[in-house]
């Protein structure tokens, strides 16, 4: 009988604990590549955000890979500002175990400063080849000394290939998906936003993405509010939508955007921090800056093609390490 050797992979979930639904996409997106490249192997799914405990610790120190998911944990303070649950304690556990997948960096930020340049460069694997989001990611990485680094973007774009781009509609639908979020609020932009799909659309379907997106709407003087259909804060329920209703999104969610795209919607992201802006300027993402109405208006009368440009090759790469 032949022997048949199992390996061990860690992937730490950013999805777990987290308000955001938009997390759980990046996360199915991760989740999927991991299982194709390790098909046979055992797939251990462990918190980010909370500290974490010796059983945790003792699975990374045990696997043969542990990959860090994708969204924007990464950050040039890591002592102040603190999406991961790593304490200094742990680095012995950890050293050199973390491969990145996806990640992203929390907002536009100077230097790290050298508490972060130690963390980092004690807790990233130095033998295999790192995966973020944007090229901003990946220059912040290389300026602290960590230069086995690929820009592949986000996870979840992986599939937007140029046949699948090219069955996305070129012109306006009758219906229209949008989103607000809940952390990053302006008032006067978000309600402009909003009217103006409603003059120019039959019906609004509103997607509550995050704990307090459905929360902030209802605070907007909105005119005819009964016309805005609500989605429930469930992917499921937005993934059925999109399966079952023609419509164009536009909204300040980034991940119901590419969602969106995934079910092959015409989309606008309105772009309100450097996660839209970064992946935009990679992979021709459509974006507006919030309050460039005259852009959104554009999209919604005009003719738009959705042409992605993927890092495919940076993507095999990335992959082929692990085969």
């Amino acid at each position: 009988m032949q022997k048949v050797e199992m390996r061990i992979i860690s992937v730490i979930d950013t999805s777990i604990c987290s308000y955001n639904i938009g997390d759980q996409i990046i996360m199915e997106a991760v989740y999927e590549i991991i299982n194709d490249i390790f098909k046979d192997d055992f797939v251990i799914k462990l918190q980010c955000i909370e500290k974490f405990g010796i059983l945790s610790l003792k699975y990374i120190y045990n696997s043969d890979y542990t990959f860090l998911g994708g969204a924007n944990v990464l950050t040039s303070q890591i002592n102040k500002y603190k999406q991961i649950g790593f304490r200094f304690k742990d680095l012995l556990f950890i050293k050199q175990k973390i491969i990145l997948l996806g990640v992203g960096w929390w907002q536009y930020q100077k230097r790290p400063n050298l508490y972060t340049r130690f963390f980092f460069n004690t807790i990233l694997s130095k033998n295999f080849l790192h995966s973020v989001r944007d090229e901003y990611t990946k220059n912040m990485l290389n300026s602290i000394g960590i230069k086995n680094v690929l820009n592949t973007s986000c996870p979840s774009v992986w599939k937007l290939t140029k046949e699948h781009c090219n069955e996305i509609p070129h012109i306006k639908r009758k219906n229209v998906i949008t989103t607000l979020t809940d952390y990053n609020k302006s008032p006067v932009d978000d309600e402009k936003l909003i009217n103006l799909l409603l003059e120019n659309y039959e019906t609004i379907f509103y997607w509550v993405q995050g704990i307090g997106d459905l929360k902030y709407l209802n605070s907007l003087n909105i005119k005819n509010r009964s016309r805005i259909k609500i989605i429930p804060p469930k992917l499921s329920e937005y993934d059925r939508f999109c399966q079952d209703i023609d419509a164009d999104y536009i909204g300040t969610r980034l991940h119901a955007g590419i969602r969106a795209l995934q079910h092959k919607k015409r989309s606008l992201i309105i772009a309100i921090d450097n996660r839209a802006k970064e992946i935009a300027k990679d992979i021709n993402l459509n974006i507006a800056e919030r309050g460039d109405f005259a852009k959104v208006k554009k999209f919604i009368n005009e003719k738009y093609v959705t042409d992605l440009n993927i890092p495919f090759k940076n993507i095999e790469r990335w992959k082929s390490q692990f085969k």
